[in-house]
């Protein structure tokens, strides 16, 4: 009923939502006057982050879905033919296509909340990374990167909720590159060839994109739609840089060339389309599949013939141990699984020991750690009204949400922000194939478009970068009209690990990124600025009066502006992840020392277990890891239902 209310229809929903939710409706009565009176302030109370695992439901349940246990079912079975641990972008497909066979039954834990009607909007995914919502995780300290942020530490979110990172990120929709398919299928990893993993990418997507209606390389019947989200002149501008610098407007996710491209991203009417939303939603009511949200896996139960026959969890205040016939799949992502695995014994002698945690299989479990990340700092100033300001947004809230729900296409469909997309190769480059080091997100403002006196500040605040020096370095032009790229490191040469504080399942991991390591990140990182630099001094740029603002950082007292040496500065003062941490149970053939799974995903030494999300990914590709999660999920399903046809 509330996607398609107007006006004053939206009062109504909120008194049938009050009449419904029998004798605790009188706790509804503050919600639904501030959803009518101020919408923002709603959204802050009803994603807070006073997350409790063990609070089954609050009042703000009214606003999430929902996924009861069918048939009036109290508690899950004691056994199910598989057990999948975490319902993220890949572990919704596998559950999905699991129980497309009636007979088949499926058990998904999910330690996170059902998604709300408020993770919808896209335009507001940057507020998500401080909310009941994200697991906040932080980078082990280290010297020289995320020098301006709180306590220097680097702060790595993850999605936590029943659509995993889906539900938080930014909604964009990429691939890689044909040759980064090709070099992991090189390297012995058969099956996972550009062409092979194409059409498990096809099959998820239902493309939506005006323009590419006959592409050969978008697939139309999928669950997950994919389509352009609004824009502001800025991505035109971008666009229009990029051909005036020989660089053709593209569809960056089709294979021929390098370009520059609207964004594409996983929404449907300008309404985010979570794996949840997409691979659950529809199916929930489906007797063989059981979702138990807010349920911690704390343990893989596995014999002593090596054999994993079931998962330990807690849910609802009890700890359960429930078998499995068939398999357990892990697929809670490139920090929760190989902390998992390592806490049931699956990993490095040396951590595994330290830590007290009984050794079940040696493995390089976290050994390799591979991020994508980002300097967001540089801003160009505008004479003209061309960027979003977030403030002119607010100030007509309600009539914007309500035109939003009803027809998805104004600013509040916009993906964070994101318009448009750019693949380049910087000077820096030496790699001999036409693969970019840097993708390039066009931002229709900047870092500085949320701030202002009322302004949420929600893009700074993610970040966790430090108020004192953002407002020595922004606070000038804060809430003007401005224009950024972020420029996004695609193949680092840093590598990090990942490992055991200790064997409580309620600790973090330790996690070391090791970022800018190697001298050549930094230097591509430069390149890249100075690249969009020059975009900024095109005539599309030009005509909108693009200025570089002299941001003043503090770490960087004594550097000459717009050196290449204040640059450098700059990025290890603003170091920010784009949350594509990777590797961590890398994936490996045979012989392989790094290796955690086969190219099965089969895990080594271990029967019956699989790892199945991003964290399986090799090394460092040209993409967002959303949509690779997304395709994994649905490779390791042809897998999973191939094994038990013809065995293990």
């Amino acid at each position: 009923m509330a996607l398609k209310i107007k006006g004053a229809m939206i009062i109504i929903v909120c008194q049938c939502l009050y009449v419904s939710s029998g004798p605790n409706h009188m706790d509804l009565i503050k919600p639904i006057q501030t959803l009518v009176q101020k919408p923002m302030d709603l959204l802050k109370l009803a994603v807070s982050s006073n997350y409790d695992e063990n609070k089954p439901n609050d009042i703000f349940d009214i606003f999430r879905d929902n996924y009861p246990l069918p048939n009036n079912l109290k508690a899950p079975y004691s056994q199910y033919d598989y057990i999948i641990i975490g319902a993220g972008s890949a572990g919704c497909v596998v559950a999905n296509r699991l129980t497309e066979n009636p007979n088949t039954t499926v058990l998904l834990l999910e330690v996170g909340r059902p998604e709300s009607l408020f993770t919808d909007l896209p335009s507001i995914a940057p507020y998500f990374q401080r909310t009941e919502y994200s697991w906040p995780y932080y980078m082990e300290p280290q010297p020289g990167v995320c020098m301006g942020m709180i306590n220097k530490k680097c702060y790595w979110p993850r999605g936590r909720a029943v659509g995993g990172s889906s539900v938080i990120n930014y909604m964009i929709y990429t691939r890689g590159r044909p040759q980064d398919w090709n070099r992991i299928a090189a390297k012995g990893n058969y099956g996972w060839s550009y062409d092979e993993v194409l059409e498990y990418y096809k099959k998820s997507e239902r493309a939506s994109l005006l323009g590419l209606e006959d592409s050969p390389y978008h697939g139309r019947k999928g669950e997950m739609n994919i389509e352009f989200t609004p824009t502001t002149p800025l991505a035109d501008a971008f666009l229009e840089a990029g051909r005036i610098l020989g660089i053709p407007t593209t569809d960056y996710n089709a294979p021929e060339q390098l370009g520059f491209g609207y964004v594409q991203t996983n929404t449907d009417s300008g309404r985010r389309v979570s794996a949840a939303k997409a691979f659950l939603h529809n199916i929930k009511k489906r007797t063989n599949l059981h979702i138990l949200p807010l349920a911690r896996a704390t343990k893989i139960l596995i014999n002593e013939d090596k054999v994993a026959y079931g998962v330990q969890f807690t849910w609802r205040k009890q700890s359960w141990k429930i078998r499995t016939r068939e398999e357990v799949i892990l697929s809670a992502g490139p920090i929760a699984s190989p902390q998992l695995l390592m806490l049931s014994g699956i990993g490095p002698r040396d951590n595994l020991e330290r830590v007290g945690v009984p050794v079940v299989q040696d493995l390089p479990v976290g050994r390799t750690l591979y991020d994508h990340i980002t300097f967001p700092g540089l801003v160009f100033t505008l004479n003209t009204s061309a960027s979003l300001i977030e403030n002119q947004i607010t100030s007509n809230a309600l009539t914007n949400l309500i035109e939003w729900i009803q027809y998805g296409n104004n600013e509040l469909a916009t993906a964070g922000a994101a318009e448009a997309i750019g693949y380049i190769k910087t000077i820096e480059s030496d790699d001999p194939e036409n693969v970019p080091d840097i993708e390039l997100i066009s931002i229709g403002g900047s870092l500085v478009s949320d701030g202002g006196a009322s302004g949420s500040k929600s893009v700074r605040r993610g970040m966790m970068i430090q108020e004192e020096l953002f407002d020595k370095a922004y606070g000038p032009i804060d809430a003007t009209y401005t224009w950024t790229a972020f420029p996004m490191l695609l193949h680092p040469k840093s590598v990090g690990y990942l490992e055991l504080k200790d064997n409580n399942p309620k600790s973090p991991p330790l996690m070391h990124g090791n970022y800018l390591t190697h001298p050549k990140d930094i230097k591509t990182f430069v390149a890249s600025i100075r690249f969009i630099q020059t975009l900024a001094e095109t005539e599309a740029f030009q005509r909108l009066g693009a200025k570089l603002h002299p941001a003043q950082f503090s770490t960087c007292p004594d550097l000459l502006l717009n050196s290449d040496e204040y640059w450098e500065c700059g990025v290890r003062t603003l170091t920010a992840t784009l949350h594509h941490q990777i590797a961590t149970c890398r994936m490996g053939p045979v012989g392989d020392p790094q290796a955690v799974v086969d190219p099965e995903l089969r895990v080594y030494g271990i029967s019956r277990l699989r790892v199945v999300d991003s964290s399986i990914i090799p090394e460092p590709i040209s993409s967002h890891t959303h949509a690779p999660a997304v395709m994994i999920g649905e490779k390791a399903s042809d897998m999973i239902k191939s094994s038990s046809l013809n065995g293990w």
